[in-house]
């Protein structure tokens, strides 16, 4: 038996050890936002709930899609009896290749010169690439993200030691680009800046610069000496043409006067969101630079992960590479990319016969996964208090969650809360 009084002095110390928690100190950090929508969505009971919320692409029954091409390399994967063995600290070499030759054309003078490593999809990619730039580019170096700009931007590139500044782009009056702002603010700029650039579909607008507008942002990048920064989450996924979609990485490396990084990820164009898939990659001077970047590349990899997950490269590498998978590949993501583009179409058609007194031209002339619908935070919050409708409350919508059996619904309740 344990005397009452030794249970009592085990009480005091254990009340003793909670007061002085090494965590006491730790705050309750906020709430992310995405899963908060995702949270109250799941909590609604209503039938016609819809979360429009997350980035993820939703077949037009409103379900995951599992690519028919990644099905097939996956079969393929697993007849060949294939070990688990460690990858080296760039990954698969099969993977990269293919990949590189995806983003920067496969008769591209920069492949030769290319120090390019697997990365934990695009946020890997971009911590990778901002940890490089920290240690090699420059004395505290500063990166400039377009306002506004995917959300985890700012935090993945503070994390990675560098600070971050800002540039005009969104411009809410036409809900389409600011182009002279953007170049006002680039010229601005101190000399060699990094410079954060969507390669297509725009995260969270949807606003895309033409390819008459891109030459103009090269050109004012180069007369800046600033290091272009790519970010290419949708190669492919935007306008469903994997060619037109990595244009203005291609302008920008064939330029030959900015230096180029970049992002990639295969997340959203190959349906690989938990597989994390991609790769991050300097453009060198030559083979001799390549290879002094790729071994500053490993240094860094090394201790924050040691290397990359096998099994999501492996049928990344089987798709890009066996040429009937890459075929039926790229036919599903232009099917992708296609339904995206008629629920745009779809939604506008349906406000607009409505008889709504606003402008909704701006859904079709956005592109990609997103929507920025220039709803106010009171309206987005009216869609999930009186319709059951949950987006974030800048008015992001993603397009992949409208299917053709709701977006009637969603049109008439966008209507109801801007019509006063």
């Amino acid at each position: 038996m344990i005397s009452s009084a030794f249970k009592t002095t085990l009480r005091g110390s254990a009340k003793h050890a909670r007061a002085a928690s090494s965590w006491a100190q730790v705050e309750m950090g906020p709430p992310d936002a995405i899963l908060g929508i995702t949270e109250a969505f799941k909590r609604d009971t209503d039938a016609r709930k819809m979360n429009l919320g997350v980035g993820a692409y939703r077949t037009d029954a409103g379900k995951p899609y599992v690519l028919g091409a990644v099905q097939k390399a996956e079969a393929s994967l697993l007849a060949q009896g294939l070990d688990k063995e460690y990858l080296p600290i760039t990954g698969l070499a099969r993977f990269t290749g293919a990949a590189a030759e995806l983003a920067y054309g496969a008769g591209s003078s920069a492949l030769g010169r290319l120090a390019i490593t697997q990365s934990v999809s695009g946020t890997g990619a971009l911590r990778i690439g901002g940890a490089f730039l920290q240690r090699f580019y420059g004395a505290q170096p500063t990166v400039y993200l377009p306002t506004p700009s995917w959300g985890n931007h700012a935090a993945v590139f503070r994390d990675s030691g560098l600070k971050v500044g800002s540039y005009r782009y969104y411009d809410p009056a036409t809900r389409g680009l600011n182009l002279d702002a953007m170049l006002e603010d680039l010229r601005a700029l101190p000399r060699g800046s990094i410079v954060l650039l969507h390669a297509c579909a725009h995260n969270p607008t949807g606003v895309d610069p033409t390819a008459a507008q891109w030459a103009q942002i090269q050109r004012v990048v180069e007369e800046g000496e600033h290091l272009a920064f790519f970010d290419m989450a949708y190669q492919g996924f935007a306008t469903g043409d994997a060619d037109r979609d990595a244009a203005a990485l291609r302008a920008f490396v064939a330029g030959g006067k900015a230096p180029v990084v970049l992002s990639q990820s295969f997340a959203k164009n190959m349906g690989l969101y938990g597989e994390r898939v991609g790769t991050f990659s300097i453009v060198g001077a030559d083979a001799a630079e390549r290879d002094r970047l790729l071994s500053q590349l490993k240094i860094l990899v090394r201790p924050l992960y040691s290397n990359p997950p096998v099994h999501g490269a492996r049928i990344a590498a089987e798709v890009l590479t066996q040429p009937e998978l890459r075929q039926e590949w790229l036919g599903e993501v232009k099917t992708m990319a296609d339904r995206i583009i008629g629920m745009r179409q779809a939604l506008r058609a349906r406000l607009e016969q409505l008889g709504s007194a606003q402008s909704w031209a701006h859904i079709t002339d956005q592109i990609g996964m997103f929507c920025f619908t220039g709803l106010k935070p009171e309206q987005v919050d009216r869609l999930a208090r009186e319709f059951h409708i949950y987006l974030t409350r800048d008015g992001r919508v993603s397009m992949a969650g409208i299917s053709s059996s709701n977006v009637s619904y969603l049109a008439e309740s966008i209507h109801a809360v801007t019509k006063d």
